[in-house]
C-alpha cells in the first residue's frame, strides 16, 4: 500500500497519466496518415486540462474537506503545462496540414483562427514561467502573469465555437467553469463583505 501511495504521488507517475493521449496522437501523425483528424482531440485535450487546472481553486472553496482537490492543486502546474504541450501539438498538426506559411497567413483572418492563435501565444509565457525558478524570481508578478489564462480560455472557447459548425461540444466543457468560477467571486466578496462587516478591536 506504502508503494502504491507513493507511486501515484510520484510527479512521474502524473506526468505519464498526462501523456498518455499524446500516444495515440503522436501515432496517428508518424503513421504518416491525414493530420486533419488529428487535430480535434489535440485541441480539446488541451482544453480539457487547462479547464481542469482552473477549476480547482472554486473547487478547493466548494470543497474544503476534499484530499482529492489539494493532491491536484499541488499538481497544477503541471495540468497547464500539458494543456500548452497539446495546444503546441494541434497548432504543429495544424501548420504540417495547411502545407505552407503562406496558406496559414491567408488563415489566419478567420475569426475561428486568430482567436486560437491568440490564446497559443498567451500559452507560451504561461508554459515557461511554470516552474519553481520562475515563480521565485518574479514574486507576485508571477500570479499577475498567470491571470492571463482567463482570456486565454475565452480565445479557446471562441476558437472551438467558430472553427466547428457544432454549437454544443465547447459549453459542454466551459460551462461547469464558468458556473465555479461565478461561485468563486461569489463566495471571495462575501468574505470581503464579512470582514468589512465585522466589528474592529479598539488597539
Amino acid at each position: 500500500m506504502k508503494t502504491l501511495k507513493t507511486f501515484f504521488n510520484s510527479p512521474y507517475a502524473f506526468w505519464v497519466l498526462l501523456a498518455l493521449p499524446s500516444i495515440a496522437l503522436v501515432n496517428g501523425a508518424l503513421s504518416g496518415g491525414d493530420l486533419e483528424p488529428l487535430l480535434h482531440p489535440t485541441g480539446e485535450f488541451s482544453a480539457r486540462f487547462m479547464i481542469i487546472a482552473m477549476m480547482l481553486t472554486p473547487l478547493r472553496m466548494l470543497f474544503p474537506k476534499s484530499g482529492v482537490v489539494p493532491w491536484l492543486m499541488r499538481r497544477r502546474r503541471y495540468l497547464g503545462v500539458a494543456a500548452f504541450f497539446y495546444a503546441a501539438l494541434h497548432t504543429l498538426y495544424y501548420v504540417i496540414d495547411l502545407g505552407s506559411l503562406s496558406a496559414v497567413a491567408a488563415d489566419i483572418a478567420k475569426f475561428g483562427i486568430w482567436t486560437g492563435w491568440v490564446a497559443f501565444v498567451i500559452f507560451v509565457p504561461l508554459a515557461l514561467t511554470s516552474n519553481d525558478a520562475s515563480v521565485r524570481r518574479l514574486r507576485r508578478t508571477w500570479k499577475t502573469l498567470q491571470r492571463f489564462v482567463y482570456p486565454a480560455a475565452v480565445a479557446t472557447l471562441l476558437h472551438w465555437i467558430f472553427i466547428h459548425d457544432n454549437f454544443a461540444p465547447a459549453p459542454v466543457h466551459f460551462v461547469p467553469l464558468a458556473a465555479l468560477e461565478i461561485y468563486r467571486i461569489w463566495k471571495t466578496a462575501g468574505a470581503k463583505r464579512s470582514l468589512a462587516a465585522a466589528p474592529k478591536i479598539a488597539s
